[in-house]
């Protein structure tokens, strides 16, 4: 009987499992395993990023903050890209806030090293290519939809995108999040999931939402859910 080998179970994170065995193995050494912990904060505008994230199971916000304070969230990342790309393939500076929406686990890889290893090896090139090219199509989108779309339309796609990266239909999150990441009031989100409620699509307590209809709150969603959902999949990101 042959021994049994034991064998590291695949990654989560989709740029990190379209790589290469000879790319995973230069990688692995540097990955740092990590827990991400609620709003850590990963980069604040104009700020040199020197480490770049592999989300697994927590999810980041990318949010633009106006003069007068209030926020709006213009880019989800969780196990279908990649944080601190503008390390590899731009200027290396962090445009605008990012910290973590949903904890969770992931890596930590510092840019220099994928920076020299992205250089010598035209697959992971190549995936990073893909990641930023969902992340383009991710934030497009939004930015029109944010602009044409009702608030529970609104709601009922970033809780999908949520559930598609957390791979779960519970998610956890408040009302006042909601409303932060939304750019609208809390009194207003109280409306739009309650909207969302009543037609028997979710259910909400404090702290936590559960879809419990995915059919029927992907339908209720706005056209940019599966605008961007196909994109995804069709890019591996998915």
């Amino acid at each position: 009987m042959l021994p049994l080998v034991s064998q590291k179970p695949p990654f989560k994170n989709r740029v990190l499992a379209m790589l290469s065995p000879a790319d995973i193995s230069c990688l692995s050494p540097e990955l740092v395993p990590t827990h991400f912990k609620l709003n850590q904060s990963l980069y604040e505008p104009g700020e040199m990023i020197d480490t770049v994230y592999f989300l697994e199971d927590a999810i980041a916000s990318v949010v633009v903050t106006m003069e007068n304070g209030s926020t709006v969230e213009v880019g989800l990342i969780g196990r279908d890209g990649v944080v601190g790309l503008p390390a590899v393939i731009g200027s290396g500076y962090a445009t605008n806030r990012t910290f973590i929406q949903l904890p969770g686990s992931g890596f930590t890889l510092k840019a220099k090293i994928l920076r020299r290893l992205e250089e010598s090896s035209a697959k992971l090139r190549s995936c990073l290519h893909v990641a930023v090219q969902g992340y383009l199509a991710q934030t497009a989108q939004t930015a029109a939809c944010n602009r044409v779309h009702e608030l529970e339309e609104r709601l009922a796609r970033w809780l999908m995108m949520c559930s598609d990266r957390l791979q779960s239909n519970d998610i956890p999150i408040t009302h006042e999040f909601l409303a932060m990441m939304l750019g609208t009031r809390r009194s207003s989100v109280t409306i739009a999931a309650g909207i969302l409620h009543k037609s028997g699509l979710i259910a909400y307590s404090r702290g936590s939402v559960t879809i419990k209809n995915r059919d029927g709150l992907a339908h209720a969603a706005c056209e940019c859910y599966q605008s961007v959902q196909q994109e995804y999949l069709r890019l591996g990101l998915l």
